[in-house]
């Protein structure tokens, strides 16, 4: 019996909880018991009624005192708010009602295999690092690219991948010139298939030595592109890459929200202009009703900088509430010319200020380099980058 699974059944609606019983009898592997015959389990389904205050202080409680190991929530009622809150709770699973029996049996069948190997030893991860924009037009895509690129150029770092998340408008294939034969649509309507040998099957190589997975370009896959689904793609390419560099654009879903999580770094982009400051504010004070990303993992990034802005770095500091980690120079003729002609920065102005400073973000982001400009400052700030680590 000790390779049984215990499963707590804490469901009151009696249709729901027959049609959990049933599903869990005839999975081979499961214990079931009542929630006061055990203090603790290996996973607690539970439902979500109408006392939601109540009922998430008991969810918090019983995963600090690390009673379950897992958690999956059903309700009758799928509202943001109850989703937001069972994404706090750190529930694996949300089940709405009325429940479907093929999701719940490929829930539990794949909650039991991932048991049978949490002993196992983990591979070494690679880093996600996402680009999230606050708005759209602002350089995300630039950044993206030319960031992924530069990461691969440091000593040591053997492997690169850039995901495009901007869901049917993404543009990294244009900004690379490369026309991909795949994109994670296929993934994602593949996704038993998933594994080291097929995920690098459909990841397309670029001259420059990144490896790159676009959007579809049209609906098929978008569907299927579920929170587990994107977590299991990220799982597996952490095994095979140093670095995941993702273009999340404007998005702001359930996916998103799941790569938010599983986020090392998250750089949320910003231009100098009111509009974008309001939407950082925002996004900031959405990761923190959520509970992640933490404060440390989330750097601002300025793009489009000069110093005769309109609105001052300090003002700005001061209305986001945080401080700016890095910014980027304003260099439209270099950025348009590189993507009109589907290149790198590097290739169409190697010793423009704007590519050596995508250059140093990367080695910055990596910790690989202390790096320190003079007393006038790279962008005549007058202040040293060590200054901004704590941002």
């Amino acid at each position: 019996m000790t390779n049984r699974t215990s499963v707590i059944l804490k469901v009151n609606n009696l249709k729901v909880k027959e049609e959990f019983n049933n599903i869990i009898n005839a999975s081979e592997g499961f214990s079931l018991f009542n929630a006061d015959e055990s203090k603790s389990c290996d996973l607690l389904v539970m439902e979500v009624g109408d006392d939601i205050d109540r009922e998430f202080k008991f969810l918090r409680d019983l995963r600090d005192s690390g009673r379950a190991r897992e958690i999956f929530l059903t309700s009758s009622s799928s509202s943001p708010d109850i989703l937001m809150r069972a994404l706090r709770a750190g529930a694996k699973e949300f089940f709405p009602q009325p429940l479907n029996k093929e999701e719940l049996l490929l829930a539990f069948s794949k909650f039991k295999k991932n048991g049978k190997q949490k002993d196992e030893p983990a591979k070494k991860a690679g880093k996600i690092i996402n680009i999230v924009g606050s708005k759209g037009g602002i350089g995300t895509t630039t950044i993206a690219v030319n960031t992924a690129a530069s990461l691969l150029n440091l000593p040591g770092v053997r492997s690169v991948a850039l995901i495009d998340m901007n869901l049917l408008f993404g543009e990294v294939p244009l900004f690379l010139d490369i026309e991909p034969a795949f994109n994670w649509g296929e993934i994602a309507n593949n996704i038993s298939r998933l594994d080291s040998t097929y995920l690098m099957s459909v990841l397309s190589l670029h001259p420059s030595g990144i490896h790159v997975l676009p959007s579809p370009t049209a609906l098929d896959g978008i569907n299927a592109a579920t929170p587990e689904v994107i977590e299991k793609l990220l799982d597996v390419m952490r095994t095979e890459f140093d670095f995941i560099v993702i273009d999340s654009g404007q998005s702001l879903d359930a996916v998103s929200m799941r790569i938010l999580e599983l986020s090392d770094s998250v750089l949320v982009n910003a231009i100098l202009s009111l509009p974008c400051l309001i939407n950082v504010k925002r996004l900031l004070d959405m990761f923190g009703r959520l509970g992640f990303p933490e404060e440390e993992q989330v750097k601002i990034i300025i793009s489009r900088y000069h110093k005769n802005s309109e609105i001052a770095r300090e003002e700005a500091e001061k209305g986001m509430g945080k401080r700016i980690f890095w910014s980027v120079p304003n260099d439209f003729q270099a950025t348009i010319t590189a993507i009109n002609q589907g290149k790198m920065l590097s290739s169409v102005a190697p010793k423009a200020e704007i590519t050596k400073n995508l250059g140093e973000l990367a080695t910055k982001l990596t910790g690989r380099a202390e790096i320190k400009h003079g007393k006038k400052g790279f962008w005549g700030f007058g202040l040293q980058l060590k200054q901004y680590e704590s941002a």
